[in-house]
């Protein structure tokens, strides 16, 4: 089992920027495709982006195209979301995750690791 905590939330104005960070632990990540998914008050939790355990494939969900970028460094055990152009439709709780599934898997139930959240809040 990997443990995972995220960090860099915060409060930014409409337009700014923000880059999460996701620490594991316990095992190493490097055979994880890991992912970024996010649940607004009274929303479902909901696909961000996701990348291949070797960094060579990624997928986002088309609210977060052109503007987040996710990375991984595995020699780290880290993964980022750069998030730009920043919404105040992108506020929510930020959940990383991993899956030991190969590929770009997006359905959370693929997911078997979650983090606790760190909380992104986008002023108008």
């Amino acid at each position: 089992q990997v443990q995972l905590v995220e960090s860099g939330g915060g409060l930014v104005q409409a337009g700014g920027s923000l880059r999460l960070s996701c620490a594991a632990s316990g095992r190493t990540v490097g055979s994880y495709a890991m992912g970024w998914f996010r649940q607004a008050p009274g929303k479902e939790r909901e696909f961000v982006a996701v990348i291949s355990w070797s960094g060579s494939s990624t997928y986002y969900a088309d609210s977060a195209k052109g503007r987040f970028t996710i990375s991984r460094d595995n020699a780290k055990n880290m993964v980022y979301l750069q998030m730009n152009s920043l919404k105040p439709e992108d506020t929510a709780v930020y959940y990383c995750a991993a899956s030991r599934l190969g590929g770009v898997p997006t359905l959370s139930v693929a997911f078997g690791s979650w983090g606790q959240g760190t909380q992104v809040t986008v002023s108008s």
